[in-house]
């Protein structure tokens, strides 16, 4: 075997190792993210307006999602949630008049900890896939809730507090879920 050969295969090795080694430190960038991620959401917009109160809706977010007993399963459904607030926090927000810095920080967070969980989440096994197939559906119907419910209201200002709110709730319940693990 050539330099060459032995190079590429230290690469791949390396690679491999890196990569096996930055998943096993998931759940503590997780948490950091989160709190991260929470900070941004309070810096993001101010407290909570009070003509929205008679506003509140709730959503009711499916926290059985969060309590499978597999890791496996937990780690695909925080992924599909991130995804989710993506998508939410990615739409309409011209009249959330919120700190567009903030937002910014708060969206490339949220972005690189949906690549992290991509990588190191086994996507091939049978049982965690059924569960995740359940998860998905149950949270697709969830988050499908929130971006009707902003639609509806037009995505006014009420509506993004309301809908910040409960990402909020949301970041917290996967918080307390990834200090278990």
């Amino acid at each position: 075997m050539n330099d060459f050969g032995l190079v590429l295969i230290g690469l791949i090795l390396c690679t491999t190792t890196t990569s096996s080694l930055h998943c096993n430190h998931l759940p503590l960038q997780q948490k950091k993210v989160i709190e991260n991620s929470l900070q941004l959401l309070d810096k993001m917009g101010k407290k909570f307006p009070q003509q929205c109160l008679t506003e509140k809706m709730s959503f009711r977010f499916p926290e059985q999602v969060l309590k499978p007993r597999q890791r496996e399963a937990v780690k695909m459904a925080i992924e599909e949630i991130f995804h989710h607030i993506f998508y939410i926090f990615s739409k309409n927000l011209t009249l959330a008049a919120w700190d567009g810095t903030a937002l910014e920080q708060f969206q490339n967070g949220l972005y690189q900890q949906i690549e992290q969980l991509e990588a190191c989440v086994i996507k091939k096994q049978t049982r965690v896939f059924q569960n995740k197939e359940v998860n998905r559906r149950k949270l697709k119907k969830y988050f499908k809730k929130i971006d009707c419910f902003l639609e509806d209201k037009q995505h006014n200002l009420c509506s993004w507090e309301i809908s910040r709110a409960e990402m909020r709730r949301c970041l917290q319940l996967i918080d307390k879920v990834i200090r278990k693990i």
